[in-house]
C-alpha cells in the first residue's frame, strides 16, 4: 500500500501533545524539528510490510527541510507532498479540499484532523484519523491498515 502520513499534530507536534524522541542541542540548533516517539519504528515496520511511505502535508516547509528532520531520526519516505505542490495539483484537478490523497497515488492517508477525515468521505478517499493525546495511536494504525487492506 501507499501510505501517507501528515506531520503537524501527527507526526510533529504543536506544543506538548505527545511524547517525542530526544533530540541534541545541535539538531535543535539546526532546526531538526521534534518527533512523536514511536514514529521511526513504526515506518520501519510498514516498510518492512511491503508499504511506500510518504509525507503529505498543508505546511509550507520545505520538502528538503522536511526530509532533514526525518533523516535525524532514521525515517526515509518515498515522496513528501507539502503545501506548495498540494494546492497546485488540486487546482489543477478543481478539487476543493485541504488534501485530497488519490492525486498523489496514496491509498489511505493517516491525519490528525477531523475535517480531513469528513473530506474523505465527501471525496470517497481511506484516511485514519488519530487524535494526538492517543497513546495507543501505534496499534490503531497498523489495526486499522490491516483493515483497511482487507476491504480492498
Amino acid at each position: 500500500m501507499n501510505i501517507s502520513f501528515d506531520l503537524d499534530s501527527t507526526l510533529i507536534p504543536n506544543g506538548k501533545e505527545f511524547e517525542t524522541e530526544k533530540r541534541s542541542g545541535i539538531a535543535k540548533f539546526f532546526g531538526i524539528e521534534e518527533m512523536r516517539k514511536g514514529t521511526a519504528e513504526l515506518i520501519t515496520e510498514l516498510k518492512k510490510e511491503g508499504n511506500k511511505i510518504n509525507v503529505y502535508t498543508t505546511s509550507f516547509r520545505t520538502k528538503r527541510k522536511i526530509r532533514r528532520t526525518l533523516k535525524y531520526y532514521g525515517i526515509t519516505v518515498d515522496r513528501i507532498v507539502n503545501q506548495t505542490e498540494n494546492q497546485r495539483e488540486l487546482k489543477m484537478r478543481n478539487i476543493n479540499s485541504s488534501k485530497y490523497p488519490p492525486a498523489f497515488d496514496f491509498d489511505i492517508h493517516i491525519d490528525d484532523s477531523n475535517g480531513v477525515g469528513i473530506e474523505a468521505e465527501r471525496h470517497n478517499f481511506r484516511a485514519i484519523i488519530i487524535e494526538p493525546s492517543d497513546k495507543n495511536w501505534i496499534e490503531k494504525i497498523k489495526k486499522d491498515i490491516k483493515t483497511l487492506h482487507n476491504n480492498v
